[in-house]
């Protein structure tokens, strides 16, 4: 295959029109349109074999998985993880050698689109070797968990470790792949964050390292497959947003577009000062818990709304206090309401 990566990294920016680009069995749309996460798995490929559980006793293939992740700073769209795996002793020969995988970032969109459209394709080698996996975690679920009040906040950091977590299960536990060693792009310390996975996943030979997308042939595919579905993702959302304003825009204008979705990136910036709404903000697609977003929406012309407890307000007793309080279950719990409207009264004779 010929090498058509640069040597600079490419511009993070996704196509404003989905027309041509090819849309991964990754991309769920209905749960990108809901602000839902979700996750994907390809089925097992062809070339490999799971363990097996039975008396038969058939050899598994022995497989490198590798990990990583695609937009992880934006404040547009989701973050989206991605699990690579492959037998151990096609990792550097298939990947590195014959098709020319690397980091995303030194990748243009056109080869990283045709490497996702391959990995895809029955019949291709990469199809009949490779998996991947995909955890797509939405820019809502993201931010109303960093959002959690006090001791309760579920910070990114916490989020893309449990993302992890899932995508190595479902490989290696629920799909009985029999993955002999991990390779995982770091978040923070290395050190820190393979002691964790390694009490977690004791049995498996955990590498964490920084760059190691540029340093392991899986995490570099781990990174493509992250990184087509992302952009594919945040295509999808922004037509829908073009939809919304415009029903009637023609099928083939060229929008102005919302760029990247980094905050660096002034198409974005610019296109979530131009779409603020002073009550509501933004939809589903943008993450409240940034600080771009917080600083526009506080000083750039959002409304300020008050939503009082109703605990607080003079005079106010909740309906569930007064239903407990007068008789209808003295020594109820916080479920008496529930109890209470579910309990059949008895016949009165």
């Amino acid at each position: 295959m010929d090498d058509n990566r640069h040597s600079t990294p490419v511009p993070d920016a996704p196509p404003d029109s989905l027309s041509a680009a090819f849309i991964p069995p990754s991309i769920d749309t209905l749960a990108l349109l809901a602000g839902e996460s979700y996750a994907y798995y390809t089925p097992c490929p062809a070339e490999i074999t799971p363990q097996d559980t039975s008396a038969s006793q058939t050899e598994s293939t022995p497989c490198v998985l590798g990990v990583d992740e695609a937009g992880r700073g934006p404040v547009l769209g989701p973050m989206v993880y991605g699990a690579f795996y492959l037998p151990l002793d096609l990792h550097r020969s298939l990947l590195a050698r014959d098709y020319g995988f690397d980091d995303s970032k030194a990748l243009t969109p056109a080869v990283r689109a045709n490497l996702m459209q391959l990995l895809n394709t029955p019949g291709h080698p990469l199809f009949e070797s490779c998996g991947y996996a995909i955890k797509s975690l939405s820019a809502r679920d993201i931010s109303s968990g960093m959002m959690r009040p006090g001791v309760a906040v579920y910070n990114l950091n916490a989020q893309a470790m449990d993302a992890t977590i899932e995508l190595i299960r479902g490989v290696v536990e629920d799909r009985a792949v029999d993955v002999r060693e991990v390779y995982i792009d770091t978040i923070g310390n290395p050190a820190t964050y393979q002691a964790k996975l390694e009490r977690i996943f004791p049995s498996l030979k955990i590498t964490v390292a920084k760059k190691a997308d540029s340093l392991y042939p899986c995490v570099s595919a781990a990174s493509v497959a992250a990184k087509v579905t992302r952009d594919v993702a945040l295509g999808v959302l922004y037509e829908s947003v073009l939809k919304a304003q415009s029903p009637k825009v023609a099928p083939n204008a060229t929008p102005d577009g919302w760029g990247s979705g980094y905050p660096s990136d002034s198409k974005c910036t610019g296109w979530l000062r131009r779409n603020l709404d002073p009550v509501f903000g933004w939809g589903s697609e943008c993450r409240f818990s940034w600080g771009t977003a917080k600083e526009m929406l506080e000083l750039k012309g959002g409304a300020r709304v008050d939503w009082p407890d109703e605990e607080e307000e003079e005079g106010n007793t909740r309906l569930s206090e007064f239903l407990l309080a007068s008789g209808l279950g003295k020594n109820a719990t916080r479920d008496g309401l529930r109890d209470w409207y579910g309990h059949r009264p008895a016949e009165i004779l």
